[in-house]
Parts: C-alpha cells; sequence; structure tokens
C-alpha cells in the first residue's frame, strides 16, 4: 500500500490572518477561487493506477494543489522576505527574483524584501557580503538580462551560521532558487529552523538547466537551453554540409541528464546523432559509434553530432582519482576533445580524409536571458511560491507535475536525479528525429 503521506508539506502553524487578495470563495462567479488545502491532484494518472487502486481499496498518492490561500500565517506589513540563488547560472533566474518581489510587494503588501548575495555565502557575515534591500524600482527592469543580480556561489556553508543570520534578520520566509544541492541546503535550513522552534517558512525554486530536478515536468531555464542551442546545431549543419565528409560535433550541458541535448536535437532536426550519459554506448565494434558514423559519412558525407558534457565517461581510462566542484558534484573528463581525438585518429587509420569541427556554446547558452516561454514560466513559478511562503508553509518546492502547479516536499523532489529513460518514448522520439541506432554495446 502507498503511503498517502509521501507528499505532505508541513506547515508552521494555523494560518488566522485574512488574504489581501479579493479572490472567492464560491463557484460559478467568474472569480478565482481560493485553493484549499484539500485540493489534491492525483501523482499518477494512468488507468492502471486508478484499477489498482480500485481493486486493492487503496488510496491514490496525491499532490497539494498550488495557489493562493484564504488565510495566512504572515502579517504581510510586518513580513520580511528573503531571496536567495545559488549555483550555475541558467535562463530566467532574473525573472524569478524580479517576479517574487513584484508579488510580494503588490499582491501581499511586503514591503521589506532583502536579497541575498553570491548565494549561501550572503548568509555568513565573514564573507563580508551586505543584504541588499529589493523593491519594485530596483528589480524591475532586471528581466532582461541573463545571469542573477543577486550573485550566485557554491559550496555548502553552516546550516546554523546561515539561521543565524536569518533569525538575526527577522526573515520569515527564505525564497531558495537553484537545482539539487540549492534545495538540499534549504531543507537542512528549513530542518534547523524547526529545531530553534522558529516560525521561518522555506521555499525552493526549482532552477538547473539540465531539467534534471526529480518528479517535476520540467525546471525553469530549460526550454531556453534548447531554444539557444537550435541555431548553433543549424550552424554546425552547414560547416558540416560544407565539406566532403564534413563533422560537426556540439558539446551542450547536462552533468548526469541528456534533456538540452535531446530536445535540441529535436528542435533542430539535422542532428544525426545524440549521445547522452544515460547511455554507454561503445565506440567501436559493430554496433559502436564510429562503425555507425563512418556508414553515414559513407551515404550522405555529413554528420552532425550532439554530445552532453556527461555523456561517455564510462569511454575514459579510470586513474583512482575523482574530483569535484564545490557542489559536491563529480568533475567528469571532457567529451568534446576526446570524441573529437577518437574520430580522427578512426578514420586516419581508414585513411579517409574527414573534416572535424568542435563547438562549445555552454556558457553562452546557460548565461543568457529567458525566452518568452521561460519568462511566463518563471513568472508562475514565483507567484505560486509566494503563496505558500505567505500561508505557512515550509521545506517545500513548486514545480509543475503533469501539467498542474503542486507543492512537493524538498526532501522527495532531491532523494534522486532525473534522468532520460531509454526505453521510454521521449527517448524513442529521439531515435525517430535522428535515425540513430541504437548504439549499444
Amino acid at each position: 500500500m502507498a503511503s498517502t503521506k509521501k507528499f505532505d508539506i508541513e506547515n508552521l502553524g494555523t494560518a488566522t490572518f485574512p488574504s489581501p487578495l479579493h479572490l472567492s470563495k464560491t463557484k460559478g462567479d467568474k472569480v478565482f477561487n481560493f485553493v484549499q488545502d484539500k485540493d489534491r491532484l492525483l501523482y499518477n494518472i494512468s488507468l492502471s493506477e486508478f484499477n489498482r487502486c480500485v481493486t486493492e481499496n487503496d488510496e491514490p498518492l496525491c499532490l497539494q494543489k498550488a495557489g493562493p490561500r484564504e488565510k495566512l500565517l504572515f502579517d504581510p506589513p510586518k513580513t520580511t522576505a528573503a531571496i536567495v540563488t545559488c549555483g550555475g547560472l541558467c535562463p530566467g533566474i532574473n525573472n524569478v527574483i524580479r517576479s517574487l518581489v513584484m508579488g510580494l510587494y503588490y499582491f501581499y503588501g511586503v514591503k521589506n524584501i532583502l536579497g541575498i548575495p553570491y548565494g549561501y555565502e550572503g548568509l555568513i557575515p565573514s564573507y563580508g557580503h551586505k543584504l541588499k534591500h529589493l523593491t519594485p524600482d530596483v528589480v524591475k527592469d532586471i528581466h532582461e538580462f541573463g545571469g542573477t543580480v543577486l550573485g550566485s556561489s557554491r559550496g555548502g556553508q553552516s546550516v546554523s551560521d546561515m539561521v543565524d543570520t536569518l533569525e538575526d534578520n527577522q526573515v520569515d520566509m527564505l525564497f531558495a532558487i537553484g537545482g539539487d544541492g540549492t534545495l538540499k541546503g534549504a531543507n537542512a535550513i528549513g530542518e534547523e529552523i524547526q529545531k530553534r522552534g522558529l516560525k521561518i517558512s522555506v521555499v525552493g525554486i526549482p532552477k538547473t538547466i539540465d531539467n534534471d530536478i526529480n518528479l517535476i515536468d520540467k525546471s525553469f531555464g530549460f526550454e531556453t537551453a534548447f531554444d539557444m542551442a537550435s541555431p548553433i546545431i543549424r550552424d554546425a549543419h552547414n560547416e558540416a554540409t560544407g565539406a566532403y565528409n564534413g563533422v560537426s560535433i556540439v558539446k551542450l550541458m547536462g552533468r548526469d541528464s541528456g534533456f538540452i541535448a535531446a530536445c535540441a536535437a529535436m528542435s533542430m532536426p539535422v542532428v544525426n546523432f545524440v549521445l547522452v550519459p544515460e547511455m554507454e554506448f561503445q565506440l567501436h565494434g559493430e554496433n559502436g559509434f564510429l562503425e555507425s558514423l563512418r556508414d553515414r559519412l559513407e551515404t550522405k558525407h555529413h554528420a552532425v553530432i550532439v554530445v552532453a558534457e556527461g555523456a561517455g565517461q564510462h569511454l575514459f581510462v579510470e586513474d583512482g582519482t575523482e574530483t569535484k566542484d564545490a557542489s559536491g558534484n563529480v568533475k567528469h573528463k571532457d567529451i568534446g576533445p576526446f570524441l573529437k581525438s577518437e574520430i580522427g585518429s578512426y578514420f586516419k587509420a581508414m585513411n579517409k580524409e574527414v573534416t572535424i569541427k568542435y563547438i562549445d556554446p555552454s556558457y553562452i547558452i546557460r548565461s543568457a536571458p529567458a525566452n518568452a516561454g521561460d519568462s511566463i514560466f518563471c513568472s508562475r513559478l514565483a507567484h505560486y511560491a509566494i503563496h505558500g511562503a505567505m500561508a505557512g508553509k515550509t521545506k517545500f518546492v513548486v514545480g509543475r507535475l503533469n501539467n498542474k502547479f503542486v507543492y512537493l516536499p524538498i526532501s522527495e523532489v532531491t532523494s534522486r536525479r532525473k534522468k532520460i529513460d531509454l526505453e521510454g518514448e521521449f527517448w524513442f522520439a529521439v531515435l525517430e528525429s535522428t535515425g540513430q541506432p541504437f548504439l549499444m554495446g
């Protein structure tokens, strides 16, 4: 029997303050209704799961619907909010910051909004980073630019010291914008707050260009990433076709999950091979990548390869050492130059001339401003995060699942990374788009 408590969201107390939002409590009056905690959405919407629950008399797993509540835990004029951005850059961070400030200020009348500079470092006084006071005038134009106006950093900080800073500044709610490591840090902050018996809401807004956050449909910035990659792939195709036996290799971001590479390839359908971290392809042999590339060049005389940065790590000779970045992520070997070298050596040994062009636009893509789709998505995530925080919910992530906005416990979202299912219809769509063989060793 599934645990019906799996996706429960913690509350800091009983909400008693009336919401300043002029919404409705009744259906049919053509005014949006307040959302109630009893409003739940199914996690698994398949017919087979429905039939299982009926047969086994089991309650289905449900998630709390995101949205504005009629009663608030925090008195808006006396509320202090703080915003922090952590980890690598990603399109849309400034959009989220702007929407948080605008929503807090204009929806609820929260006037004291603090910007925490340079990630979690900003909550440690010894770094000397001064907190920023954010107002609508400060953030009104920041959505036009990539990056983050608050600055960012990687690496863990003392949870106790960070909570001290929140307490010293009388912060009532913390909005943490970041990926897996940021969200785990936010959860740890929430647990320390709970131990101290404080009433500080901790909210995660999932940000990762790799789209590898568990459970949710997508993270913000992802759509812009493959949108930005599309014209680069188009131009890589022009390079490949401009030479007899021309080969273009485009390396895109994707440390452990290959969603950017896969979606970019489908959005610009001139790609012939997509190599992602989820597949342990072999270079040599009858079903190897190099043999398939040779077949492609013999028939079409050009090829475009899109490779995710974390692909092919099994091909490197292990030396027993493993280095990690400040966030604890394993630093991968550089697959791009390795692949270029291996392709060159393979065809040289066959005395076959090829022209290879290698393109790595990774940091240009991640620092770009959000496109229109992501801009809308960022705004909605921010507003739903505000509604949950004002109602006193804590240690939750706002995200979209089954195309509905929901609140999810941070602990569930960070339990594992989302990866491409090589047996799923998404990867099959990639293979259909590229004509790529399975390349399984």
